[in-house]
Parts: C-alpha cells; structure tokens; sequence
C-alpha cells in the first residue's frame, strides 16, 4: 500500500517545502490539476528535479489528445500520468500505448463516471496501471466520500492497481485501510495540518500496520 501526497494548491517554492518536510513518509508526490494550471508542466520537471527519489504524479486528467499529453508529461519527468474514465476508449487506450513507451504509468480517476462498476471492468482490460475512486471537492462538500466505490471496483478489477482520493484524513484513514487499496492519496489530511511531518508519519505507520 502506498502513499501519495496531493500538492493542488501550492506554486513551486511552497510545493518544494512541503515535500521536503514529508518525503521520508510518501512515496508519489502527485502535481495536482490546480497547480499544473498554474504553474505548468514546470512543476512536475522541478519536483522531480529536487526530489529523484521520489515517484511523481501528474494529475492533467486527460480527457482527449492523449498520447500528445502523456507524452508531455514524460519529458517533463512525470513517472505516472491520469486520465479520465469518461474519456473515449480509444483516448485511453493511446495513452496507455504512450505510457508503455515511454516507460511510465497510467492512473484512470474515475471521477463522475456514472456506471462505475462496468467502466471499471472496460477500463481494466485497456492495460491501465491503476484505477482511482475519486470524491472530487464539490462531492466532498456535501459528505461524500470513495469506500463504497473502491468495494465496487475491487469486485471487478483483475489487473491494474486499485486507488482510492477525496478527503482522506487521519481520522478516516483506518476504514481506507481496512478496504485495502494498492494506493492511498491524501491533498489536504496532510498538507493543511499543523505538524505535516508528524501527520505524514502517522499515516506511512498505520498504513505499513495495516497492510
């Protein structure tokens, strides 16, 4: 089980901080969509830069000219790269034939997809890496959250790694790891809190009990 760190609202110095004071506890540091609109692909190639070590997600939520964008973001050092589940089949499919040359991963947010149990099931068989439950900000606001989804795809999902985002925080974190996804991303539960470095902590250690 690992764990990413989701950076969305942040320009480079402050995201560069913040990885620096957690990045003995994660293990993919995720460029979320705000701050690649921000900042650009630049943030990925200078996180990536600082902090070698570590896996770096770019979150551009592909939703068409795939294999262009996946290939952007491997140049700018990005190890795995996410597209929508509500994209076409053969979007999908290029940016995974894209990944696989250029040795990097893919990541499907399921994201407002609505039948999720039969995309999971198309989108498994496409060769993707992983395959996200995602409660976005707007669910989030009115109490939503991603466990009953991730049971539903681990139903049906044989072959990509499963992931779980939206909201997680230390509180909640023992029932994600109870449902035991392959990939736990956590925006805010650590980036908004007092002591990071301890939260982050925290949570590597209760994830490494859990698994």
């Amino acid at each position: 089980m690992e764990l990413q760190l989701a950076l969305d609202l942040v320009n480079i110095p402050e995201a560069k901080k913040l990885v620096k004071e957690v990045e003995e506890y994660v293990d993919i540091v995720e460029i979320g969509t705000p701050a690649i609109i921000n900042e650009g692909l630049r943030a990925v190639k200078e996180i990536k830069e600082e902090f070698p070590h570590l896996k770096v997600l770019a979150d551009l939520k592909i939703m068409d000219a795939a294999a262009y964008e996946v290939m952007k973001a491997s140049e700018a050092g990005a190890d795995i790269i996410t597209i929508l589940g509500v994209a076409e089949d053969l979007s999908i499919k290029g940016a995974v034939e894209e990944a696989k040359k250029q040795g990097k991963k893919i990541l499907v947010d399921m994201i407002g997809v609505k039948n999720l149990e039969e995309r999971a099931k198309e989108v498994d068989e496409f060769g993707v890496d992983y395959i996200c439950v995602h409660t976005g900000y707007d669910l989030q606001a009115v109490g939503k959250n991603s466990l009953e989804d991730l049971a539903t795809i681990k139903r049906v999902v044989k072959n990509a790694k499963t992931a779980i985002a939206g909201g997680i925080k230390l509180n909640t974190l023992p029932e994600v790891i109870k449902a035991k996804p392959d990939l736990i991303i956590v925006g805010g539960g650590i980036t908004n809190q007092e002591d990071k470095r301890a939260v982050a902590a925290e949570m590597k250690k209760m994830i490494q009990q859990g698994e």
